[in-house]
Parts: structure tokens; sequence; C-alpha cells
């Protein structure tokens, strides 16, 4: 709604723009992980940006990791809230306990749990998207003028699209360089990435055209698509409310679990308790509010991460440099 649907005809466009940005970034960090067999984003990232620009973007995912992962765990107590009246701090409480206790456990069952909760928002997504359409009561130039006038993140459709990608990318890097360690095969890897990044972007402008389409009875609600699902069925909302609170959870353990790696050895007994100490002050912190929290960090973290896109953009010509260097030495 912030970053798209806000710009109407041309937040689409935003979208398609976005989703080829995703495909390559998702293929080369996954890449970047396997050759590198990163255990942390920490080591990967000084070496595609280099000693000095590594410290900025080092410092960005931390920055990100911490920061979207508190958002995370606010947008818990949003989704009950919405979907059954519950007071936030059910949901947010719920959250906490079970992030905490999911990253207790090692990286690939953390991996394992993402995979399994993602095929069912793929097909939510499609399903809401297609009714959506289908049952639309005005016409898109109806539409536009209630669309752009909702709040946007950013004041240009470009810069908002940039920014999107951006804040994404510096969210996902560490998970995706960890996973990307995690395989042994850099073409399964890359494949993988480039798949994810993709499907990430197609599930976007699916999420847009949704919303754009009914955004004259949306446009009020902090979870527009769940209120989409609830529209179509209560049933239905019920188990979207669970898919999207597994979404949320996913982002949430993907963040704590990436973050506590950058500074713990994971398994260890001081990585559980810096797991621990950051869930307490996560907790704390989301008493904020999540629509305000995103409204602070979101557009914040995507600036910060174009350090990140530049990286990642130069990091194919850095690592063919450094392996003729290596060629020569040898020699």
């Amino acid at each position: 709604m912030q970053y798209f649907t806000s710009f109407g005809y041309i937040g689409t466009i935003g979208t398609i723009i976005a989703t080829a940005l995703f495909a390559y970034m998702g293929m080369m960090l996954t890449k970047l992980g396997t050759r590198m067999k990163a255990k942390s984003h920490k080591e990967a990232v000084y070496r595609v940006s280099g000693r000095y620009l590594g410290v900025v973007v080092d410092y960005v995912i931390i920055f990100t990791l911490f920061g979207v992962g508190v958002v995370m765990i606010a947008g818990a107590g949003s989704i009950p809230s919405q979907q059954f009246g519950l007071p936030p701090v059910f949901g947010i409480i719920l959250m906490s306990v079970i992030v905490m206790a999911t990253i207790m456990m090692n990286v690939g069952k953390v991996v394992n749990v993402i995979g399994s909760i993602t095929p069912f928002l793929i097909i939510m997504v499609i399903i809401v998207s297609v009714y959506s359409l289908t049952t639309m009561d005005l016409s898109f130039a109806d539409l536009e003028p209630i669309a752009v006038e909702q709040s946007s993140a950013l004041s240009n459709w470009f810069v908002s699209a940039l920014n999107y990608v951006s804040f994404n990318v510096a969210v996902g890097a560490s998970m995706s360089l960890l996973m990307g360690g995690n395989e042994d095969d850099e073409r399964i890897s890359s494949i993988g990435g480039l798949l994810g990044g993709l499907t990430l972007g197609i599930l976007i402008v699916l999420s847009h055209l949704a919303i754009f389409s009914k955004v004259d009875v949306v446009a009020s609600f902090d979870m527009p698509m769940l209120k989409l699902v609830d529209d179509i069925s209560p049933a239905l909302g019920i188990f979207y409310s669970i898919i999207l609170f597994g979404m949320v959870f996913n982002t949430a353990v993907s963040m704590f679990f990436s973050f506590a790696a950058r500074f713990t050895k994971i398994g260890t007994s001081n990585h559980k308790k810096f797991v621990l100490i950051t869930g307490v002050i996560a907790f704390g912190l989301s008493f904020v509010g999540f629509t305000e929290l995103v409204a602070i960090f979101y557009p914040l973290i995507g600036f910060l991460g174009l350090f990140l896109i530049v990286a990642l953009i130069s990091a194919p010509f850095r690592l063919k440099a450094e392996g003729k260097k290596e060629e020569r030495l040898s020699a």
C-alpha cells in the first residue's frame, strides 16, 4: 500500500522493476553464500564490499536485522487484533515465545520451517488476487484517485520501488547468505536465489493489483490483504490470518537468527543467551506499534540498504579480479 498502490497505475510499473531486481539480488546473495561457505553475513560482506564499504554494509545489515525483527514482533500483535478483536499484547507475547524457541534449533531446521509455510502464502495470494480482480466494483480509472490519496512511504514512485527492493535485500541478505552457505552446489544455490527473488517479485505484483482493485475497501486497515481474504470468507480469513502470522514468524526468526549468528557461534550457549536477551529487548520495543514502526524503519533501512545494493552489483567484478590475483600469485 505505502510503496506501490499509493502511486496508482505507475505503482504497477514499480512492482515490475522490483521483480527484476529481486531476481538478480536473490541469485547473487545465495551464490556468494555458497562460494564463501558463509556461517554469518560478516565474512561475505567484507569480501565483496572491501574494507571500508564493508564496515558500512555490515552495520546496515546489523541495524536492519534487529529493527525489522522488532517490527515483526509488533506486527504479530496487529493480526489477532484485526481478525479476532484480541488485544495486541496477545500476539506480541505469542510471537516472542515461539520465535525464541525456534531459534534454539540449528540452521537446517530453521530453513525447513521457513520453507514449509511459504507455499501456503503463495497459493493464498494467487487466490485473493484472482478473486479481487474478477469481482471489482469499480474500474482502475475510478480507483486511481482513491489510491493516490493514500499515505506513501516516499514521494516518488521510482525511488519508492528502489527503496522497497533495497529494504528487502537488506532484510534478506544475511539469511540468504547463510542458506547459500548451507548448499555445496553453487549452481543450485544461484537458481534457488533467482527463483526465490522472482517469486517474491511476482507476489508483490499480485498483492499490489489485489489491493489496488479494492483500495476503496481496504485503505483503512493495517493488514489490507487480510481484509480482502476476510471479505471472501470469514473461515478463509481465519486460515489466512494463521498463514500471515506464520510469515511474520518466518521473518522474525530469520532476523533474530541471523542477528545472533553475526555475534555468536550458532548452537552454543552464548548463542542461546544472546537470542533470549535480544528477544526480551525486542518485546519491549514492539509496543511502539506496528504501523508507526513501519513508517520509521522501512524507508530508513531502504536508503541504508543502497550500500548493500552497490556492493552486490560490484561483487562479480571484485571476485573476478580477486581470482585473477590469486592465479598470478600461485603461478
